[in-house]
């Protein structure tokens, strides 16, 4: 059976985007159960409050909800429990450190499939303050409307 190849995303947590600012990412492997895999592949994941955490040299991703799947009956596990991310003990030590040292947090950015293995794409963040909002929000609004002036004018050109 040939395996799928590509990278197909299932969910991104823009949420992150609007509260830190995202310095680095890196991929990492989660231990899931076969009817959480079931239920990622149909979508049903939400990153919205999720969050790592370094715990004896092991890093875990919590506030992720992975809907039961259902038709997985009594194989369903809880839908936010804490999940085990697979790294290398290395990588893991060293974003502990920057955790620690830089005042840094790690957030779940994306759940894709890579070659039919589900990966989590990690974002090494800082907070945003609420004027660097405001600052992001006027800057989105301002290039909302030069977009659509440039379009008015191309419309009217012809």
């Amino acid at each position: 059976m040939p395996k799928s190849l590509g990278v197909k995303t299932v969910a991104q947590n823009k949420k992150a985007y609007h509260d830190y600012f995202i310095e680095e990412k890196m991929e990492a492997g989660i231990e899931l159960a076969g009817t959480e895999v079931k239920s990622i592949r149909a979508g049903n994941i939400n990153l919205k409050d999720s969050f790592c955490t370094v715990k004896d040299g092991e890093l875990f991703v919590h506030g992720m909800h992975i809907s039961p799947y259902e038709q997985g009956n009594i194989f369903n596990r809880d839908p936010v429990r804490s999940r085990r991310l697979l790294m290398h003990k290395r990588e893991i030590m060293k974003l502990h450190a920057r955790i620690k040292q830089d005042g840094m947090t790690l957030v779940p950015v994306s759940v894709y499939f890579r070659d039919s293995r589900v990966k989590v794409e990690l974002g090494l963040a800082k907070g945003k303050k609420l004027y660097d909002k405001r600052d992001a929000a006027a800057e989105k609004d301002a290039r909302r409307e030069m977009d659509r002036t440039i379009k008015e004018r191309n419309w009217k050109g012809r």
